[in-house]
């Protein structure tokens, strides 16, 4: 599940916000927000804009200058960063907080964040330290060491390195590599030719020539170094695998020992590298993309060092860039929005509660919970939780295409999903992380080192499963195929997605399709290759699996058919995973409603069905505004349909929608039954 919108470049995850908004009422429960309808439109013409064209036309809803979309989802963030921000400065206002404790720490970090007068007299004086290190580099094992270094204070060069469970034996962590250090979104903005591509490389270079500029080179000595730059990372490009290639989890595992990684790469000197990064002996680590690899040990050698340190300097004033003052941080946001399209940034204060939900995100998190969170809202998520795996075990009962050999493993992995709701189960430790009010910047090089270091010490331990991937106030929800857990942060559980004065049908087609989305992962086609066990391990037989991926097909031609604008469309394969469980999802959902009903008084609220208002309760949960500089970005990068598609692809596909508004064939909302897709 993914909402999207433009995040500041320091924040590692979006904070969330309460949002409340006008719903029609009827016998004491909200129902579809009737001021959101375009009754101009046949609802089985377009769904989405029948269900949001009030709210779209609306001038109060336009895109906010600071943002790059706008929708619900936007609303409920930055109404919960307000939340946030009152928790942030009640912090930082409590100056008898004991020392050391994560209220103190909390209070610090944004107290320096929001500190810009100390910001802007610093200039570019954090980075001197880091400046020295890279000039003094005089060999190629020089290089590797400073590379773990800045790698070690989160300045992504070349490559990443991390912990992770192991695919094939999901109970232990092992070292993972993968590809890396682009500046520009993914591999095909260095190689494809279109116009496009050519401006936005362009733009870049001009970019990177006027960050150096900043840091105090000369015009030309800038513009050569911009060209070194683009000429190191198109060479990387040029070996890095495509945004669909790396959905592949059995191409991306390449488990070698240590030993063999050096093999692989013998001019790259490894030891140094991992002394820098603090890492503990490293004895089998999983190279996603080996040839990549090739290619950086390659370069080691066949690029000066001279250009090495160009390209290092790159990475630590990009990254640095809005941490720093203002010349930084403007020109790297003016850079941003060739991707963003936003036509201003985002208040200062809204970044750093951002920066600090990401890097404190557990501090913040408890006050978060007990503030938004009662336990009642966790008691009803996790019944309709309970809900929905019913329904989706009903379903897989009854499939037809799938044997009883392959139907019984998904029993059985349906049944060992783990369910985590609102918050973790245990707090993250921050003891031996150092605040202070003195440095923004050196505040969150402290906070990544600490947050690396934890990751890799974990090296060879057996995994815990306790752990989060979000902040506890994220509008988000996610599936792990390694854990084979579905996970619902707080931020997500508010109105309008899930609201405990709502109508069920509002609830079930809003946060009920998000639960059975997450469901659908464990069985798309990413999900669906790892066991009950989180392990990647094919459990299908070889006929059910050619039926589930010829009925992926039908979903892969159906988005690859939809039109963003005049040269761009939907990547059905990129989306795949998504798009099978949005499907799924409201399918399951909506099975899981109609069950709800048994026995109960089926009534109309707002001269809605409870069917009519289920369909609502999901389409206006997404609907949102973007401009065109995001989409086509969003569209290239993402794994995700854009909203409109998320709601007319699945609607388009479902029997009960054509019948809950009487749609009749040829209807645009309705597709011809030997087209219509269905996996689960």
């Amino acid at each position: 599940m993914k909402f999207a919108y433009f995040r500041p470049a320091i924040a590692f995850l979006i904070v969330t916000a309460i949002f409340t908004t006008t719903f029609g009422q009827s016998a004491g429960k909200k129902g579809p927000d009737l001021a959101s309808l375009d009754r101009s439109c046949k609802p089985c013409e377009d769904f989405y804009k029948y269900a949001n064209g009030g709210w779209l036309n609306d001038s109060k809803n336009q895109i906010p200058a600071a943002y790059s979309s706008w929708g619900k989802a936007n609303i409920l963030a930055d109404n919960n960063s307000t939340a946030l921000k009152q928790i942030v400065e009640e912090s930082a206002k409590n100056t008898a907080a004991p020392k050391g404790g994560t209220q103190k720490m909390v209070g610090d970090l944004y107290t320096s964040c929001m500190d810009e007068a100390r910001i802007e007299a610093a200039g570019a004086k954090p980075l001197a330290a880091n400046l020295t290190r890279i000039e003094a580099i005089r060999s190629v094992s020089d290089l590797a060491g400073e590379v773990g270094r800045m790698h070690r204070e989160g300045f992504p060069v070349l490559f990443g390195l991390g912990a992770g469970p192991d695919l094939k034996n999901s109970t232990i962590i092992i070292a993972q590599t993968g590809q890396g250090g682009l500046s520009l979104p993914n591999r095909d903005y260095y190689t494809n030719q279109d116009e496009k591509s050519k401006e936005i490389r362009e733009a870049l270079v001009k970019h990177i020539a006027r960050m150096f500029e900043l840091l105090g080179d000369d015009s030309a000595k800038a513009a050569a170094a911009a060209q070194t730059v683009l000429t190191i990372q198109t060479k990387l490009a040029e070996a890095s695998k495509a945004p669909v290639q790396l959905r592949d989890p059995n191409a991306n595992y390449n488990k070698f020992t240590f030993a063999q990684l050096k093999e692989l790469t013998p001019d790259w000197s490894w030891d140094a590298y991992l002394a820098a990064r603090n890492a503990p002996k490293i004895n089998e680590i999983n190279v996603a993309q080996p040839e990549f690899f090739k290619e950086v040990n390659r370069l080691a050698i066949a690029v000066s060092l001279d250009d090495w340190k160009t390209l290092l300097r790159w990475h630590l004033v990009s990254t640095a860039a809005s941490r720093m003052s203002k010349k930084f941080d403007d020109e790297k946001f003016n850079f941003n929005r060739v991707f963003s399209g936003q036509k201003e940034q985002l208040p200062r204060e809204k970044r750093c509660v951002s920066t600090t939900d990401g890097l404190l995100g557990d501090a913040l998190g408890q006050e978060f919970v007990k503030r938004t969170f009662p336990p009642a809202s966790k008691a009803r998520m996790k019944e309709m939780v309970n809900n929905l795996t019913a329904a989706f075990r009903e379903r897989l009962l009854k499939l037809d295409w799938m044997s009883d050999e392959t139907r019984k493993q998904a029993l059985v992995k349906l049944d060992a999903i783990v369910q985590k709701i609102g918050y973790p189960d245990k707090w993250e430790s921050f003891d031996g992380l150092k605040i202070s009010r003195e440095s923004f910047f050196d505040n969150t090089l402290q906070a990544i080192a600490f947050h690396g270091d934890k990751n890799l010490q974990k090296i060879g331990k057996p995994v815990d499963r306790t752990e989060w991937a979000m902040t506890v106030p994220t509008v988000n929800a996610y599936y792990s195929s390694l854990l084979n857990e579905i996970v619902f942060p707080a931020g997500i559980l508010q109105p309008p997605m899930f609201d405990p004065n709502a109508d069920d049908a509002i609830n079930y087609g809003a946060i009920g399709a998000v639960i059975g989305h997450e469901i659908t992962h464990g069985f798309d086609d990413k999900g669906s290759l790892f066991d009950a066990k989180g392990n990647l391990r094919m459990w299908w037989t070889p006929e059910d699996r050619a039926k589930f991926d010829q009925r992926a097909e039908c979903i892969v031609k159906q988005y690859n058919s939809y039109q963003v604008a005049d040269d761009l469309f939907i990547n059905g394969k990129l989306t795949l995973g998504e798009n099978i469980g949005d499907l799924g999802g409201l399918t399951v959902a909506y099975e899981a409603y109609m069950k709800s009903l048994s026995g109960k008084p089926r009534v109309e609220i707002d001269g809605f069905t409870p069917e009519q208002r289920f369909f609502l309760g999901y389409a206006q949960a997404w609907v949102r505004q973007a401009r065109a500089e995001f989409e086509r970005n969003y569209v290239k990068n993402d794994v995700h349909s854009l909203p409109r598609f998320r709601v007319l692809g699945p609607l388009s596909n479902m029997p009960q929608f054509a019948a809950a508004f009487n749609c009749k064939p040829g209807d645009k909302m309705v597709r011809p039954e030997s087209e219509r897709c269905q996996i689960w």
